[in-house]
């Protein structure tokens, strides 16, 4: 398994974050978000350094940080911001790094790119996260679709949340993509959940 990639959802609230602790835990990798939307006291970070048991684990700080949980380019326009793509550069660094995107592959950063041109900026490999929702088969098939006529490489794909065996049996036949990891639907998310899938994955 490549240790530096970027984790992308199929859409919002897919689990991104959670998958990227996860993953954060197994590789004993520095975590970086490059833009975060959102109340800045509840970061995605936070929750890596809180769930995540790294003594020395390395949170690298987000190129932009928005107040609004929106959209990138909305949130910026409203704090009177431009994402400017050419000023998000990825951390210099000799271990793991889990990157991870902010909403979809389409959704907009500024006014004329999206989560796609950084992807192929940062030029990783992309962990696809999937979850169970009426329509999220269509979502995650476009979503490999678009990565794939774009040349992005794809680890894999990770199953999050309650299961659907008849839409997971198609979606890895159409796309003939590995399933790298599969996270049950929790009642709670702990530092010890992350830990046993952490584990899963380490073994």
């Amino acid at each position: 398994m490549n240790k530096s990639f970027i984790v992308a959802g199929i859409g919002t609230e897919i689990g991104k974050t959670l998958i990227s602790a996860i993953f954060t835990q197994a590789l004993q990798a520095d975590y970086w978000k490059p833009i975060q939307s959102g109340n800045p006291e509840e970061a995605d970070a936070l929750f890596i350094k809180k769930m995540t048991q790294l003594p020395d684990l390395k949170v690298w700080d987000s190129s932009y940080v928005l107040s609004q949980p929106l959209s990138p380019h909305t949130a910026a326009e409203i704090d009177g911001v431009t994402i400017d793509l050419e000023k998000i550069q990825l951390p210099q660094t000799q271990n793991s790094l889990i990157v991870e995107l902010a909403g979809g592959i389409l959704v907009p950063i500024n006014d004329h790119q999206t989560n796609l041109d950084l992807i192929k900026k940062l030029d990783l490999p992309i962990l696809l996260v999937s979850k169970n929702y009426l329509g999220s088969i269509n979502h995650t098939l476009l979503t490999y679709q678009i990565l794939k006529d774009n040349h992005i490489p794809i680890m894999g794909i990770v199953f999050n949340g309650p299961s659907n065996p008849s839409g997971e049996k198609f979606i890895l036949k159409y796309t003939q993509l590995p399933v790298v990891l599969r996270v049950q639907q929790e009642e709670e998310i702990t530092p010890e959940t992350i830990i046993k899938y952490a584990k899963s994955i380490s073994n």
